[in-house]
């Protein structure tokens, strides 16, 4: 790689960040023998940061690292302090990873929402927007893509390369549409985030349960509510004859299933390659870990957390825990792992303990 290619970044350099704004910014607290005037232009890890970037250390696992940084300033709790290499700049926080997003969420805010691919100004010849399409003002459509009849977008957003948003389909204000997605049979609030390949509101998969397999009509729609965010690849299916429903703020990891008739709660979180099957319910802040599958019609409680690559088959209770396959409480899921193993284990150690 050569000189040129090998400084090529893909986000604008930020101007920076004073020790004393980014003090402001997350409440940290710096030494009090620091320049509040240094400048802070970028963030890096501890072990690779130079002299103009902030790290953090929040935990033992990076904490060795502290004493070879060349970083100019590091976040990081009171208890790692005496470790810090004379001339590094220490802000004190209880809570430095925290503190440490902030800051970079500050630098680099075109970082957090996919941009125009093709750097496109308004919209590009290229487009294909049918005429009774309404679009606000403000709207960038980039090459390739397609907007169909009837099709109604906010100000401010943004359709990618190569997206398709079929017939009827309204899309509010702030979005960002990634490339090659394909949106049909759908209503999106405002500030919504759909990265790159997702296909949206295609028909769910119901057949009859007969020897003839008759395909069952899907005639509902996806809701998507404000301020949720839809991962690259993840297909969401329409209700069959009611809404498939993604809650305000919820956000959903790539290449996730979400069937028919689904309802996701607000803040839920779903992490990749989760499958939900048709008519699950997700209520408010639950969440599913990578890899989930949930069986039909199953109810996840309000608050409740489901462990990566976890089988449900029944409900689970709010505000509880649960994993394995299937899916069970988690600490009758850890007894019976627990168990297993020692039944596993030859010799004499693997027998199971005879009851007095």
């Amino acid at each position: 790689m050569d000189q040129e290619m090998g400084n090529r970044r893909f986000f604008d350099r930020p101007p920076g960040l004073t020790v004393a704004e980014i003090a402001a910014l997350t409440g940290a607290e710096a030494d009090q023998a620091a320049p509040a005037s240094l400048l802070i232009t970028g963030v890096a890890p501890v072990d690779l940061a130079g002299p103009a970037d902030l790290t953090f250390v929040d935990g033992n696992k990076f904490a060795n690292a502290l004493t070879t940084t060349r970083a100019g300033a590091c976040l990081m709790p009171r208890r790692f302090a005496d470790r810090a290499p004379q001339g590094l700049l220490v802000l004190h926080s209880e809570e430095p990873y925290r503190a440490f997003v902030a800051v970079h969420r500050k630098l680099y805010p075109q970082s957090l929402r996919p941009a125009s691919l093709f750097e496109t100004d308004g919209i590009f010849e290229g487009a294909t927007v049918h005429p009774t399409a309404k679009l606000e003002s403000d709207i960038t459509v980039d090459p390739g893509a397609v907007i169909g009849p009837r099709v109604e977008i906010g100000a401010g957003s943004l359709i990618a390369a190569n997206a398709v948003i079929g017939p009827d389909v309204t899309i509010g204000r702030d979005c960002r549409i990634g490339a090659g997605c394909s949106i049909v049979h759908t209503m999106i609030g405002d500030r919504v985030i759909i990265h790159p390949g997702c296909r949206i509101g295609q028909d769910g998969f119901g057949y009859t349960e007969d020897a003839a397999q008759q395909k069952i009509p899907q005639t509902g729609r996806v809701i998507i509510q404000n301020d949720v965010e839809i991962g690259a690849g993840t297909m969401i299916d329409r209700g069959g004859i009611r809404d498939t429903v993604i809650g305000e703020a919820s956000k959903i990891d790539n290449l996730c299933q979400i069937g028919h008739n689904c309802q996701i709660g607000r803040h839920c979180v779903i992490v990749a390659q989760c499958g939900l099957s048709g008519s699950v319910t997700l209520e408010d802040f639950a969440v599913l870990g990578g890899s989930v599958g949930l069986a039909p019609h199953v109810t996840i409680g309000r608050g409740a957390r489901v462990a990566a690559r976890s089988g449900v088959m029944h409900n689970v209770p709010a505000g509880e825990t649960w994993g394995g396959y299937p899916a069970k409480p988690r600490m009758q899921w850890m007894r019976q792992e627990t168990t297993l193993a020692r039944l596993a284990t030859p010799g004499d150690k693997g027998k199971a303990a005879k009851k007095p």
